[in-house]
């Protein structure tokens, strides 16, 4: 269930060149997933609409939302100057996340591009703690193997290290300074990666790319569309994607991202 609430900043600080990494303690932390989203509203009143920020970490147990995001206009320019003890308001949680039981057993990549990183983090995190329940409970052959391929700009690899608690990190660089030079896709193919199911987080270019091998490779990709949203509640259509389904909401073959997804099936939308 969604609310509009108050946040306060944990942590604040900037992990590479206008990207920031924020710890929110909130009380819709206990409902929050991978794959979900929360919107942000800038302290600045007269931006009016919340910023739509991907959940990078959950912590049930401190109530706090980890988001790691980059600066892309006014609005996260203003929350990016957050120090702790700062409150921030907040609407969450929002977006449909993952499916955990989908992927139990399987041997799933996670690909994340650019911003696309840090939805992956919290994935891997939920994928490893379903691991250690299932050994637990003498269920190991359920065991699903975590593989995460993330693709930056250049050797500034947010996140590289938190990830590798979880599975195995496999890295692209567009400038060739660390791992595979090029793409996801690229590092896919120089390492002779296979899935038995991909999720995924980025760029348009990259999940077309990853919709495409999917398709080839006769596996199921699951997509998490990060396009511009304004509502953030599925009010204003102004975040839409062809589907092959009816919506309910337009009567036309359109899903609205920010309530029907951001996670799809790749096979099920048109990008």
């Amino acid at each position: 269930m969604k609310k509009k609430t108050l946040a306060t900043v944990i942590s604040q600080k900037e992990i590479a060149p206008g990207i920031f990494d924020m710890w929110l303690k909130t009380e819709i932390a206990a409902e929050a997933g991978a794959g979900q989203f929360i919107g942000v509203f800038s302290p600045d009143k007269s931006t009016i609409l919340p910023r739509p920020i991907s959940i990078c970490e959950v912590d049930k147990a401190q109530s706090a939302i980890r988001l790691v995001y980059r600066i892309a206009g006014k609005g996260t320019a203003e929350f990016s100057k957050s120090v702790a003890g700062d409150t921030l308001e907040v609407l969450g949680v929002l977006g449909n996340g993952y499916d955990l039981e989908a992927l139990q057993g399987k041997t799933v990549m996670l690909m994340g591009g650019g911003i696309g990183i840090p939805p992956m983090l919290e994935l891997a995190k939920e994928l490893f703690m379903q691991n250690e329940k299932l050994t637990a409970e003498g269920k190991a052959e359920c065991k699903s193997e975590i593989i995460v391929v993330v693709g930056y700009r250049d050797a500034q690899t947010f996140l590289k290290e938190d990830l590798e608690k979880y599975g195995r990190v496999v890295i692209a660089s567009e400038d060739g300074s660390v791992g595979t030079k090029g793409n996801v896709m690229n590092a896919v193919a120089e390492e002779g990666l296979k899935a038995d199911a991909i999720c995924s987080c980025g760029p348009m270019p990259m999940l077309r790319a990853i919709k495409k091998y999917a398709e080839e490779a006769g596996i199921p990709a699951f997509i998490s569309l990060e396009e511009h949203m304004a509502c953030g509640v599925g009010a204003c259509l102004g975040c839409v994607v062809k589907t092959k389904e009816i919506d309910h909401h337009s009567h036309v073959n359109n899903a609205r991202i920010c309530t029907d997804g951001p996670v799809f099936l790749a096979a099920d939308v048109e990008i």
